[in-house]
């Protein structure tokens, strides 16, 4: 038994230290890219609080000192960059009332006038009563200005831009559209400023022909067309129903499998990866556990920065830490900056004070 407790003591011992040394190698790589560490990612703005990817949900994201507004970026038929998530606008919108022959169509078939003529705000209240606010009635659809003019908006609050190039293949030239908008607003004036993001290889190869010096980060995800998954399978040909089920038993199919997509990264011009992680208590947007302290171990080794999505509980950030991530996605801002101990307006109050 005592050599058993010992070896036990051994083995903690042996990963509190490479944890730690870990963390130090990835604030060493961060401050090499202007990057915070840890990171605080506020996912869509603070999109537990308020609609994602909506003004008061980045708003508030800033006002509570995110270190980076997250933003998935599409175009309109009339070339313009918005900020949506969705393929489809059906979940996010009232597009099905407003556009009902259209409402299975992409962003990219609609005008950037029918993006704004719709509600974006709405859903969020029926989705979440607990969190309604009358405010949150048709909200619009933001440009990539408009989360920039948020941006700067607080001369003491001044977040940076954690941008993904969403669908890219819909937008040939998107990559290159980004560049000059960042370039005519002043933001590839500081390195870490702005950092990319892309589950796309093709496109994080386009990010890093246009803007060599912006850091760059490749998603990473267990699927048949990304890591190559163990089971073989992607949850819409399993025929399970239970989606957080599904994807918390899902693995690379060995080392080597994730071993070469940090290869991919490295090769297209990223400085990290945005591996996704297993939620305690599962539910949405939880997925295969890509922080595994081996896998972070790696990703440092090969000097590769590590920021983790989407977590939102204390229980969870304290594991990813643990772990070895150097910085986290969350759509709870407020809840990961006092996690850090850092301070953070409560949201109600923060809310109202921006007139929400």
């Amino acid at each position: 038994m005592r050599n058993q407790i010992a070896s036990g003591l051994a083995l903690a011992a042996l990963f509190t230290a490479s944890t730690a040394s870990a963390n130090n190698n990835g604030q060493s790589l961060a401050a090499a890219h202007g990057i915070p560490h840890p990171a605080v990612i506020a996912h869509r703005g603070a999109s537990y609080d308020a609609p994602e990817s909506t003004t008061p949900a980045y708003l508030l994201a800033r006002e509570q000192g995110a270190d980076y507004l997250e933003l998935d970026l599409q175009r309109t038929r009339d070339g313009v960059l918005v900020v949506v998530h969705d393929d489809v606008l059906s979940r996010t919108s009232d597009v099905a009332e407003r556009f009902p022959e259209r409402k299975a169509s992409p962003v990219s078939a609609f005008t950037l006038a029918e993006l704004k003529s719709l509600d974006a705000g709405s859903w969020f209240n029926q989705a979440y009563p607990e969190r309604a606010r009358p405010s949150f009635r048709k909200l619009p659809i933001l440009t990539l200005d408009e989360v920039i003019d948020i941006a700067e908006g607080n001369p003491e609050r001044q977040p940076g831009l954690y941008i993904e190039t969403k669908v890219p293949q819909q937008f040939p030239g998107i990559e290159q559209d980004l560049k000059t908008r960042l370039e005519a607003r002043g933001w590839l004036d500081r390195p870490g400023r702005v950092v990319l993001q892309t589950f796309d290889r093709n496109s994080l190869a386009l990010l890093h022909q246009a803007m060599p010096q912006v850091p760059k980060i490749l998603l990473l995800w267990v699927g048949t067309k990304a890591i190559k998954p163990a089971s073989g399978q992607d949850f819409v040909d399993s025929g399970v129903t239970d989606k957080a089920g599904f994807y918390a038993r899902q693995q690379p199919r060995d080392q080597a499998e994730f071993l070469r997509w940090l290869g991919y990264a490295r090769q297209g011009g990223a400085v990290g990866t945005g591996p996704s992680a297993r939620r305690t208590g599962l539910g949405e947007q939880s997925y295969a556990d890509l922080i595994q302290p081996w896998m972070n171990q790696a990703s440092h080794a090969r000097g590769l920065l590590v920021h983790v999505y989407t977590l939102d509980e204390p229980v969870d950030f304290d594991k990813a830490m643990k772990a070895g991530v150097d910085g986290i996605f969350t759509n709870r801002a407020g809840a990961l900056l006092r996690y850090y101990q850092r301070p953070a307006e409560p949201e109600a109050a923060a809310l109202e004070r921006l007139g929400y």
